[in-house]
Parts: structure tokens; C-alpha cells; sequence
């Protein structure tokens, strides 16, 4: 795992500052603390640091060249089936220098061109200077686990996996996108192609840029899809399951440097960690957190697994400091990012990194077999659709007329939720769901310069068009589709590249295998939604691995007392940074408005804790990115 950047000037007169690399290393070095190296020649320039995972010796240096130094590669990621490419190359008359996987893309890239891509079975980012052709190559993985930006005006291209990487270039200015800022403030991130910062795309999962003659080139090369299904029967397809995720886990073990695994004690963790114990000679290394709030703590669930695999286990109470912690997750993650769960992933990373080097994770378990309760409350939904509209209305007035505090809070938040958004078309309906301000805060929450400026881009219809391109009238698929396109790249997989990368940890996700995905995705969705039973498919395979109290138990999710935070810890802050006069100028937000979410959630008469949080991480980025400008460090 590893930071990559670069820089490309379409006039092949103007040559690259190699200082420019040089920073752009520095400001990535976290990403790669063992090696750093640039590579220059005239117009171009590729910068790289290295977490050595295989092949720990200087072979594995880069940017690195094909022998006769037409080509030059950056690489961020891992090549899990490097060794069955590299074999198939070899056995064509391919000589190798080193035993990396950066070497075999190399291979495949001078023999098929952008072709390589289907080859390529795991987690990548990289970026391919071709002399020969003055061609600029850049991929991304197929599900989006590793991350690339670029910014491009009519004299250059820039590249870098993270935005301060860009940042480091004078001749990049530096503002902010306000219309990411916008669907940010309704999705707690930025979705999508979308940057916070003006001109900053991310490269979308599944697509390559071809940069040539200063034409920039941008085309799919997968999808996942839902159809045809399998014809088998559920012990057939619970054995297949199982065969096909052992081999993702058994793939992502190969390293020449120490490995573990978080374990939540939730059902797609734990099930990692007994695949895992299977193909260990040894125990296996597990790391687990939690709160003193008993309401946020898993740690008993995440014990019972590790006594029964008897893994070298290790927990940490997270006793955090809001305050302290915030400025750091404002810097690593470069972007608005309202998931508060990235505290207690930035804690379990760095108690993890002290311990391994690699760590795998059960991500994207809940997008491949339907574990949310959204899923759920999308088909009660659709039985609640049938009702007469006379007998709905005051069902969904006395609903939202029910207080947000007192022993169910919980209960009537999730209620009003739901009701909330009943009478709209299912597809608006879910995206309200996932959202944190809805349309109807925004109109009020906004000032009137920023509202109309923002009138034609709905944030709503951004996942209505996701909805479109999943080709299937499936429902549950086509939310499944939605999800894998837009929450778990955006959302799930940022939070833990980041936050796993700020501690030069490098995180490995078995069930982001697009393999394994291709096969999730045949299986008839209502044998992962099955009556009132979310994963049912995936909880079936797994019985003979895992506790039932592990199981059967209802999802925790990985989240943190903000709530308490925000009536303590946090409210001083809250107060002065978002009243502030610095950011009442910006223009955004009434703050009147502001006041009321604060006064309201602080006397306890509403839980506004998730908005809160996402205004205040959107206005400590403000002021730690966009007020300082260009060429800062870290």
C-alpha cells in the first residue's frame, strides 16, 4: 500500500519541478513510510511513497520501469493473483527483476494496453507514463478501495491519492466545489466524481483515464450485475459461498510482513477471522475496540469469536478525545466526512498498526447480502404503500408529532424517519434515508445566495440516476447496486483507507472481491432479504463457523457517543466554531438556523448530533484547507 502522485504538462516544452514530487511525497509519507522515489523526464513527472508488503527489497522500488525504460509506473494496492499472472507471462517469454506485482502490471499493460485491466484481481491505483506513445494511464479498482484524484486546466494534469498530494502545486488554486459541498450536506460525504475542491475529480471505481495530446480520455471497463441468477439450491449455494469467500480470505494472507484482522464481533468480521484461523499455521492476530458506553460496545461479541478460534487477541477502550482527535481526522481525510465512525477506525488502526502491518476486514458484507435495516424498512415500505391514503396521513402526523428524547428516542427517531419520507417514490424514499439534511432542511438551512445558487442540482437525484443504471426491476438488487455505487466507495471504503493509511496500516477486504461480488450478486435477492431476516443467505453459510449469539444478534454498527459529546465535550466547540463570525462569512448557513439545531439537541428536546457533526467537520476543513491555501504541509 502506498501514496502516488504526478504531474503532466501538455505543452512537451514545460518541464516538471522535481521539487513539486518531492513535496507531493512528503505530504503522502504517511501512506508509505518505507521508501519514497520520484521519476522525472521534461513534461512528466511521477512521485511515489512505498509501505513494503512484498518483496521488502530495493527491486521493489518505484516508479518503476520496464527494462528498456519506456514505460514508468506509480502503484498503490495489491495484486492478489500476481503470482498465476506472472507465471502465465513468464511462460511467454517475460523476464522479471523482481518479485513484486507492481513488475506484473508493467508486463500486462506492454502486452494488452489498457486490456490489462480484466487481468487484475484485487485493490489498485496506479498511474502508467507510456513513452512510447506520450501516453498517461491511470486505473482504478473495480469496487474503489484505492483511492485517486486529479486536476486538470488547459496547460496540465495533476494526480495524487489524496487531495493535499495536488495541493502541493502552486499553480493549482485552491477553493471550494459548492456544489460537493451541497450533495455533502445531504449525504455526510462527497459523492461520486465530485471533489470538495474546485476542479478535483476523483477517478470513479471501475473506470481508467487515458491522458494524450491534452486530451483526457474516461471509460468504464466493469460492472456489477444482478443478473442471470443462480439455479441452485440453498445448501448448494451456502457451500459455494463459503468456497468462493475462502478463497478471497485465503488470497489476501500472502505477505511477507505481519498480518491480522479487526474483529468487531459482528457476523462479516468474525466469519474473516475463522476463515482466516483455518489457513493459519499460527493463531491469528485480532484487534477489537471499544467504549465504556455499553451501548456502543462489542467487545464481549468480539471475545466469544476469539476464544473459539483462540486468536492472539487484543482490545483497547477507546476513551476518546473529541477535540484532540478532530483536527487529525480533518487532515487525513482532506474532505467534508460526516461518518463518525471513522473515530473509533482511526483508534483501532493505530492500535493495529503497533502490532501488523496488514489487516483484513469483513467490508461490504451488508451491500452483498442486504444487512441494513434500510433494506428491511424498504420492503415494510412497500406494504405500507398499499395503504389508503386516508388511513396513512394521520398514522404519519401523530408519528412525527412524537418527541426525540426519553427512554424509546431511539424507537421514535427511527419512526419518524420512516414516515417522514412514506409517500415518496420508493427510489426519493431510500435516498432520503441515507441522507442526513433533507431538502426541506436545506431550503431552510440555507442562506438565500446558496440555496439559489444550488437550486437546479437536487443530491436526491444523483442516486435516483444509480437507481437507473443498475438494469434490473428487482428492487432489493437494484438498492443493492445503489449501495456498492455510491455508500460503500464513498462512504465505507474512504473510512478505512484513510484511516487504516494514517498509520501506514495497509487493509484488505475479502469481500470486496469482485469475484466473490459477481457471485453475491447472482444469488436471488430473496434469499438475502428473506421475510423479516436481513443476510439470511450469508447467516445460513456460516452457522457452523460462528456462535448464534454472534449471528442472531441485532447490528450495533460501529458508532460513537457524539450524542453525549455535543451536551459536553464537544459544546463549547460546537458553539464557537460554527457561531463564528469566520464561519457565518462563508455565506452558507443561516445562523439562526445553526443556533436552533445547537440549543435544541443541547437542551435535549432533539437529536441533532449527526447534523452537527457534519457541519462542524465541514467547517473545521474550510479552515484547515481552504483558508490556509496552497503549499502547506502536514
Amino acid at each position: 500500500m502506498c501514496g502516488i502522485g504526478g504531474k503532466l504538462y501538455f505543452d512537451a516544452a514545460r518541464a516538471v519541478d522535481p521539487s513539486l514530487l518531492e513535496r507531493m511525497n512528503a505530504v503522502l509519507a504517511h501512506r508509505g513510510p518505507d521508501d519514497g522515489g520520484v521519476y522525472h523526464d521534461g513534461p512528466i513527472g511521477l512521485a511515489h511513497r512505498r509501505l513494503s508488503i512484498i518483496d521488502l527489497s530495493p527491486a521493489g522500488h518505484q516508479p518503476m520501469s520496464n527494462p528498456e525504460g519506456t514505460l514508468w509506473i506509480t502503484f498503490n494496492g495489491e495484486i492478489y493473483n500476481f503470482l498465476e499472472l506472472r507465471g502465465e507471462l513468464e511462460r511467454d517469454g517475460a523476464i522479471f527483476r523482481s518479485k513484486t506485482d507492481t513488475e506484473v502490471i508493467l508486463a500486462l499493460y506492454e502486452r494488452y494496453g489498457a486490456e490489462c485491466l480484466r487481468y487484475l484481481r484485487g485493490m489498485f491505483a496506479f498511474a502508467i507514463w507510456d513513452g512510447r506513445t506520450r501516453t498517461l494511464f491511470l486505473a482504478r479498482d473495480r469496487l474503489g478501495k484505492k483511492p485517486i484524484y486529479y486536476y486538470q486546466d488547459p496547460k496540465q494534469f495533476l494526480f495524487a491519492s489524496e487531495p493535499k498530494g495536488i495541493l502541493q502545486d502552486p499553480e493549482v488554486p485552491v477553493a471550494a466545489d459548492l456544489e460537493a459541498i451541497h450533495h455533502y450536506v445531504t449525504f455526510g460525504y462527497v459523492p461520486g466524481h465530485y471533489s470538495a475542491f474546485r476542479g478535483f475529480r476523483k477517478l470513479p471505481p471501475a473506470h481508467f483515464l487515458l491522458i494524450r495530446e491534452g486530451r483526457v480520455h474516461l471509460e468504464r471497463y466493469w460492472q456489477l450485475r444482478y443478473h442471470p441468477k443462480l439455479q441452485m439450491t440453498e445448501g448448494e449455494l451456502c457451500e459455494e459461498l463459503l468456497a468462493r469467500l475462502r478463497e478471497a480470505v485465503r488470497l489476501r494472507m500472502i505477505s511477507d510482513v505481519p498480518l491480522g484482522a479487526f474483529l468487531s464481533g459482528g457476523i462479516d468480521s468474525s466469519t474473516v477471522v475463522a476463515l482466516m484461523s483455518e489457513c493459519s499455521s499460527g493463531p491469528v492476530k485480532t484487534f477489537s475496540i471499544g467504549f465504556e458506553e455499553e451501548q456502543y460496545n462489542e467487545l464481549p461479541y468480539a471475545r466469544l469469536v476469539a476464544e473459539r478460534y483462540g486468536t492472539d487477541h487484543h482490545e483497547f477502550i477507546v476513551k476518546p478525545d473529541a477535540i484532540e482527535v478532530l483536527p487529525e481526522l480533518v487532515w487525513h481525510y482532506n474532505e467534508p466526512y460526516a461518518d463518525s465512525s471513522a473515530i473509533p477506525t482511526y483508534y483501532l488502526s493505530r492500535m493495529t498498526r503497533q502490532h501488523v502491518t496488514v489487516a483484513l476486514n469483513g467490508d461490504a458484507g451488508d451491500e452483498n447480502f442486504a444487512g441494513y435495516e434500510r433494506y428491511l424498512a424498504n420492503r415494510i415500505a412497500t406494504q405500507y404503500d398499499r395503504l389508503p391514503r386516508l388511513l396513512r396521513r394521520p398514522l404519519e402526523w401523530g408519528v412525527g408529532a412524537l418527541p426525540e428524547v426519553g427512554p424509546f428516542r431511539g424507537f421514535y427517531r427511527r419512526g419518524k424517519r420512516f414516515f417522514a419520507a412514506a409517500s415518496e417514490e420508493p427510489r426519493r424514499r431510500y435516498a432520503r434515508w441515507v441522507g442526513f439534511f433533507t431538502n426541506a432542511w436545506k431550503a431552510t438551512l440555507y442562506t438565500t445566495v446558496f440555496r439559489e445558487a444550488m437550486a437546479s442540482s437536487d443530491s436526491i437525484d444523483l442516486l435516483v440516476q444509480i437507481y437507473g443504471a443498475a438494469k434490473t426491476d428487482d428492487f432489493v438488487d437494484a438498492t443493492l447496486s445503489v449501495d456498492v455505487a455510491s455508500y460503500l466507495p464513498d462512504d465505507l471504503l474512504v473510512k478505512v483507507d484513510i484511516a487504516s493509511m494514517a498509520h501506514s496500516l495497509e487493509a484488505r477486504s475479502p469481500m470486496v472481491d469482485h469475484l466473490f461480488m459477481e457471485f453475491a450478486a447472482s444469488i436471488p435477492s430473496a434469499l438475502k432479504l428473506k421475510g423479516r431476516t436481513k443476510k439470511y443467505i450469508f447467516k445460513q453459510a456460516v452457522r457452523s463457523l460462528l456462535p448464534s449469539a454472534v449471528i442472531d444478534r441485532r447490528k450495533m454498527g460501529f458508532g460513537v457517543p457524539i450524542d453525549r459529546w455535543f451536551r459536553r465535550e464537544l459544546k463549547e466547540m460546537a458553539y464557537d466554531t460554527l457561531l463564528s463570525p469566520r464561519c457565518l462569512d462563508r455565506g452558507l448557513f443561516r445562523p439562526e438556523v445553526v443556533r436552533q439545531l445547537l440549543d435544541e439537541h443541547v437542551g435535549g428536546r432533539a437529536e441533532w448530533h449527526p447534523h452537527l457533526w457534519s457541519l462542524l467537520f465541514l467547517e473545521l476543513w474550510f479552515q484547515r484547507f481552504i483558508d490556509r491555501g496552497s503549499g502547506f504541509d502536514s
